[in-house]
Parts: C-alpha cells; structure tokens; sequence
C-alpha cells in the first residue's frame, strides 16, 4: 500500500471534517444525522505504553490477529495470508487479517491516542471510516475509549461484534500471554 504525503493526508482529513460537521452545507437537507457510530470502552490488562505499542507495531499486533476470530473460523481462507505491517508515523499505511483490514494512520500520540482511516476490503473502492483510539493509562491496565464513525450503515452489527471477536479479546489474551 503506498504511504500517502502529509499534505494529502491534511487535505483529505480537513475534507472529511468538512462533510462530518456539516461546515460545507449550505441547508440542513445537506447534512446526514443518521450516520452509524460505534463508541465502546474497553479496560485491558496492560499499560497504555504496551497498549499503544500493540496497536502500533506490527510483530505484536499480528499477535492479535492471529488471536481473533476471523482467522480462527472460516473467514481465513477469504482473508488469505499477507502479513501484518504497520508504519507507525503519520500517513503510514497498515494492513491487518491478510490486507482485509488497511489504511492510513492520521494521528499518533505515543501512549495517548491513534486516529486511523480505517476500511475493510468488502467496501466500495475509496470508502474510509475514521477509527478512534483514546488510551487512559491506569496504571496496571488501560483503559480504552473507542470511536468509529463513518461506515457504512449496514456494516454496523458486524462492526460492532468485530471489534471485540478481532481486536479487545484477542488483544486481551496476547497481553496476558
């Protein structure tokens, strides 16, 4: 996947915005308030650092994939065997569950948060959701505040149940290991 330039990413990032709040509209009838949202808060059993490390580094968060649900079931042969990569900078892409799941990362703060643009490969070419991560460190454990917006609307239950079958319990299991 190529790394897209900060300059694009800018632009693209302040054009969701634009159409997210509605700031471009020119009359309510242009504004969706029915767009789907997922928000769940998660408490793990490590320290924001390993957290944050574990979303953001490929050789451990390939640990959760190889955790979760998809590749414990059926999906594995839809979602072949490409590895996980991630490069965590600003604009860096990723590609988890085979290069099911890829995108750009926005925004990393170390220990703290990760905003990705965030697709699934089943969506139409060129559709990115925003994908949230907010890490309060508790010491012994974090707790994570999770927010996913701009899917499409008939994705939701599968997104909802995803995120915690392919992220937060396997994610669990791999920092209790």
């Amino acid at each position: 996947m190529a790394e897209c330039n900060r300059r694009d990413l800018a632009l693209w990032a302040a054009g969701f915005a634009a159409v997210a709040t509605g700031a471009s509209a020119k009359s309510r009838s242009e504004v969706a308030y029915t767009s789907p949202a997922i928000h769940q808060e998660i408490m793990l059993p490590a320290g924001a650092a390993r957290v944050y490390r574990m979303l953001t580094v490929a050789e451990e968060f390939d640990k959760v994939v190889r955790l979760s649900d998809a590749m414990n079931s059926s999906m594995k042969a839809k979602l072949g065997t490409a590895p996980t990569t991630i490069d965590a900078r600003p604009g860096g892409a990723f590609a988890f569950f085979g290069n099911y799941v890829t995108g750009y990362n926005v925004e990393l703060v170390p220990n703290t948060r990760l905003v990705q643009a965030w697709r699934a490969g089943s969506w139409d070419p060129g559709l990115f959701s925003i994908a949230h991560f907010a890490l309060e460190d508790r010491g012994a454990s974090t707790r994570l505040v999770f927010d996913h917006t701009g899917f499409p609307k008939e994705e939701t239950a599968h997104l909802v149940a995803g995120w915690h079958g392919n992220y937060w319990r396997p994610m669990t299991k791999a920092l209790t290991a």
